[in-house]
């Protein structure tokens, strides 16, 4: 996924790192994507490096 793809508020999962869970995208400067996960915390994740999956736009769209 492109960076510029990404906004805060979104809802991300890292396939390489699926023990952290769903993330919410907090901020997104350049490469750098700040993203809060529900078991690994807040990480910064260079989007250049890593793949990014969009899973929702917001809360109500999280699959369930």
């Amino acid at each position: 996924m492109n960076p510029s793809d990404l906004v805060p508020g979104l809802f991300v999962r890292l396939p390489a790192a699926p023990e952290w869970g769903i993330g919410q995208v907090q901020s997104v400067i350049g490469d750098r994507i700040t993203i809060t996960f529900e078991h690994a915390g807040k990480r910064l994740v260079n989007a250049a490096l890593t793949r990014i999956e969009r899973i929702a736009d917001g809360p109500d769209d999280l699959p369930r």
